[in-house]
């Protein structure tokens, strides 16, 4: 059995979850990789090594394989997870009127309920390791309701709000819990053409994941809360709690994205 430090990771095959292996693994840990895409899976097992990893296909909204992937994954780590990372998302979008019903509800099953179903599976791992953390996707878009993403958004703001009340509920087992919130970052979620016609400066610059894995990599050392990727997300976060009004008539005009939040 392995008795490194060891990260379970959802998404891991491409994007911020990948770049979170890839940093981990490099840092001495023993990783966990999980996904739908098995061969993007398989090129990071290649990467990585099987001393240094375990990866297998996942879907995270269905319970009874996340519980099966936890437990093959003790297995290697002798019931040792210091840090849960519930990465896997997916980004469907377009005008609330106009989308397909089932592409709502699956927003909402692998975003949420496969973050709940993560968190729930793990906890026993969790509480059987001193402080480990449990740490979250969540998104810049759950610092305010994002139109054309509304779902995408609202199930970022269940994030936020879940583990803002997890990361009191779990001091009694010496667990933490913690989120990331990213702005624009180079992964394929992305829309086509995103990327190229991203602003090159600003909070919604587009920025690479290993940005967001090195977030990862501090929160496990840290007791901070949210985690804004670039930081200039967090004045977004207060600006829309100072004045909402006002974030939404930015948001309206469209100039939100190559404007200081806190400007009226």
């Amino acid at each position: 059995m392995d008795q490194r430090k060891s990260i379970f990771i959802t998404g891991a095959a491409s994007g911020i979850g990948r770049a979170t292996a890839l940093l981990f693994a490099g840092k001495g840990w023993f990783v966990g990789g999980y996904d739908r895409n098995a061969e993007g899976l398989a090129s990071l097992a290649d990467e990585l090594g099987a001393a240094n990893c375990v990866a297998g296909v996942l879907d995270v909204t269905d319970k009874p394989a996340f519980e099966a992937a936890l437990a093959g994954f003790a297995e290697r780590t002798g019931g040792r997870l210091d840090l849960l990372f519930n990465n896997a998302g997916i980004g469907r979008g377009g005008p609330f009127d106009q989308q397909p019903f089932e592409d709502i509800l699956e927003t909402v099953r692998v975003n949420l309920i496969g973050v709940l179903n993560g968190i729930h599976s793990a906890l026993p791992l969790l509480k059987a390791t001193p402080g480990s953390l449990c740490f979250t996707t969540s998104s810049s878009s759950a610092t305010y309701g994002m139109p054309n993403i509304a779902v995408y958004s609202a199930t970022k703001h269940a994030v936020k709000g879940l583990t803002e009340a997890l990361s009191i509920e779990f001091r009694a087992f010496g667990v933490r819990a913690a989120d990331t919130l990213p702005g624009l970052i180079d992964t394929a979620i992305l829309p086509v053409g995103a990327a190229q016609s991203a602003p090159t400066e600003g909070m919604f610059r587009l920025t690479p994941p290993s940005a967001v894995a090195q977030a990862v990599w501090d929160a496990y050392g840290s007791d901070k809360l949210h985690w804004y990727v670039p930081p200039e997300i967090e004045e977004l976060d207060k600006a829309a709690t100072l004045s909402p009004e006002a974030v939404r008539e930015q948001l309206a005009a469209g100039g939100l994205f190559n404007r200081d939040p806190g400007q009226g």
